[in-house]
């Protein structure tokens, strides 16, 4: 049975439930923004125990993906993703859950076709289009002298 587009989109939208948009947006923004603040409390604690300038954002960095894999390996952090929805996905947590959920997950076939393989499975598109992305956007700037 071949569908048309129209009905397809049709069928497919009377199949999927409502967003709550309504919600979803400020429970993002709320949660990102709390992220963010440990980010920079983390920052601020490090400079008060000596880190400098440079150091200091480095470690509290370190620490949101520690946190991060920590609250992964925990299964916490799926369950706070479904409150927060697209406010997990700050950088540098969403990143670091988004490499070490498949790893945990396969981890029983092994540690090269489990772990090494299925770790990338999910960031490794971000890998790449990121650094073709940063390759060409370098090509521009060399290109036009604006560095």
């Amino acid at each position: 049975m071949a569908l048309s587009p129209k009905k397809y989109d049709k069928m497919s939208k009377s199949a999927a439930p409502p967003t709550k948009s309504y919600r979803n947006i400020p429970m993002a923004f709320l949660f990102g923004g709390i992220i963010c603040t440990i980010g920079q409390a983390f920052t601020n604690l490090y400079g008060t125990l000596g880190f400098d300038e440079e150091s200091a954002p480095i470690a509290a960095s370190v620490t949101l993906i520690f946190l991060s894999v920590l609250l992964t390996g925990l299964r916490i952090y799926p369950k706070l993703a479904k409150i927060a929805g697209a406010g997990t996905l700050v950088p540098i947590t969403g990143f670091a859950n988004a490499m070490s959920s498949p790893a945990i997950e396969f981890k029983s076939e092994g540690l090269v076709m489990g772990l090494g393989a299925k770790m990338f499975v999910i960031v490794g598109p971000v890998i790449v289009y990121g650094m073709a992305a940063g390759i060409l956007y370098g090509i521009i700037i060399f290109a036009f002298g604006l560095y």
